[in-house]
């Protein structure tokens, strides 16, 4: 499967949005917005986030979209997040989309953060070189509840 980055367009934003609301993977994910329904939230947070200096990409599997990928936060504190649809879950998509936006985006040190339950995404971030550093309990939007969160770093 060839798996691409690329600019986030406006018609990605639809399939964010439905991808989103799976509720399978907003559990696994744990950590999302209070109401991840509230499309003009969902909106609000994308206008933010494109004016900002995050690096926002949509991932494209053989040029379908399947999700996003992003690098944002402070300089010297950016943290990586990533988003794919759960029907392509187990693919290798993630791994190759974190791997693309790294490089596309040098700066060291980067972090992430992942449910500690959550073996999928802390095997991509693993296998892409990223160690844990720290583990903490926080509430989790998705859950209704404090769960253990992990805390990774990729070093410089």
């Amino acid at each position: 499967m060839d798996v691409v980055l690329r600019e986030v367009h406006d018609s990605d934003l639809p399939v964010f949005f439905r991808q989103m609301n799976d509720p399978e993977a907003l559990w696994m994910a744990a950590f999302t917005p209070k109401d991840p329904a509230d499309r003009d939230a969902f909106d609000e947070r994308w206008r933010r986030m494109r004016a900002s200096t995050a690096v926002l990409r949509t991932i494209l599997a053989d040029g379908d979209v399947v999700g996003s990928a992003a690098v944002y936060g402070e300089p010297g504190e950016r943290e990586v997040t990533y988003w794919v649809d759960r029907a392509y879950w187990g693919q290798g998509i993630a791994t190759a989309a974190l791997r693309a936006l790294l490089a596309e985006v040098p700066e060291r040190p980067l972090y992430a953060r992942a449910a500690g339950d959550n073996a999928g995404s802390l095997r991509v971030l693993g296998t892409c070189g990223f160690r844990e550093t720290a583990r903490a309990t926080d509430f989790a939007q998705a859950r209704g509840e404090d769960i253990e969160e992990v805390v990774l770093r990729l070093p410089g």
